[in-house]
Parts: structure tokens; sequence; C-alpha cells
């Protein structure tokens, strides 16, 4: 593997920097050390989230969803290895062409339907983890995402997604609606899904 020198955006844990694997175009995802942490807790909590991450990938696309193929997980170095998704963030297509905002909206729920219905919850759905490629949307940086998700993880998925949607994309507050409408026609218990999120909307406004 080969790394570039130049390292792109640091999150809150993780650097990004483009890469080289066995010749294909590569993302490595690089948690680095914390000074901060005892170097044994350190390596620990580095290593179990980089397993955490990429088990969610690989259980993700399992039930179809899109999500980047990952080439090399390195525990010790604790980075992962993935397949570099040409296209569009789709945050930065809908603020391009948001006459495609219906389209878009209707394969967002469609692919986060898909997703809550293996009990996969994302934990940061935003539509700047989202790439539109190919005519499908690939979710990326599921760090804080699960697996075994119960109603109450998809409701705050959700709640997650509507607060951000509705925050980046102000103007699009209708094809929101189309959004949602698409992913309760593609899970299976649409109406309890429906109540555990106005149940946490609710919990919001008397708090």
């Amino acid at each position: 593997m080969v790394l570039d020198e130049a390292t792109g955006p640091q999150g809150a844990e993780a650097l990004i920097a483009d890469g080289d694997y066995l010749g294909r175009e590569a993302v490595v995802k690089i948690r680095p050390p914390k000074g901060y942490r005892l170097p044994v807790l350190d390596s620990s909590i580095r290593a179990s989230r980089t397993r955490n991450e990429a088990r969610i990938m690989h259980e993700a696309r399992a039930a179809g969803v899109r999500t980047p193929c990952i080439y090399d997980i390195d525990l010790k170095e604790c980075t992962i290895t993935m397949e570099r998704i040409s296209g569009d963030l789709v945050k930065n297509h809908l603020d391009s062409h948001p006459e495609d905002a219906p389209r878009v909206c209707r394969m967002i729920g469609e692919t986060i339907a898909r997703m809550h219905t293996a009990r996969i919850c994302h934990g940061d759905l935003t539509t700047s983890n989202m790439i539109l490629h190919d005519d499908s949307i690939c979710l990326i940086d599921l760090s804080m995402g699960c697996t075994k998700a119960e109603m109450e993880d998809i409701g705050v998925d959700l709640r997650l997604l509507e607060r951000a949607f509705t925050s980046a994309h102000t103007e699009l507050e209708e094809s929101f609606g189309v959004l949602m409408d698409s992913y309760y026609s593609h899970v299976d218990n649409p109406a309890a899904i429906r109540r555990k999120l106005d149940d946490i909307r609710n919990r919001g406004r008397y708090t």
C-alpha cells in the first residue's frame, strides 16, 4: 500500500489519505494515537473502533447497501484501506442541482430503508456522508454506526437525518418528504417507525 503525502480532512478521530492498493486507487482511514489517553487504553480503543467500523461496512454490503469495498485492515496501525468511490457528495449535488432532489431523495430513502431493515444504523446520517455513484447512493463513514439496532436506534438515526437535511438544504423541505415517503414504502413496519420518530421529536420539544 502506498499513501500520498497529502492528507485529507481531519475528523474528530480520524484522518483520510489518498492511497494505492495493488494498483487500485484507494482511500485510507487512519485513527492516529491520542496523547491524552494511556497508550495501552488508546491502542485498544482505536483498534476496537477500527474493527467495529469495518464490520458494519461488511454487514451493510451484505444487506445490499452500497459502501466502499474494504481492501485491507491493519488493527495495529488502526487503518482501513478501502475503495475510492467516484462521484459527487450528495450534499454538493443537491446544492448544485436542486431540480434533481426528488430523484436523489427517493434513492436515499430506499437505501436507508434497506440498511434499517437489516438492523444497521449509520449514526451520522447526513448528505455529506453519501456519494452519488453510478446512479446509486453509497454510504461512507459508518464509524458511529451499530448493528443489531433496536427501534430506538432507528428512530434516532432518522431524527439525525431529518435535522441534518433540513439544516443543510433549507430550500428542499418538500424533497425531504419525498425521501421519507420512499423510506416508509420500503420498510416492513412503517407505522411503528413513524410513532418512534414522533416520540423522539416530542422529547426534544419538552427537554
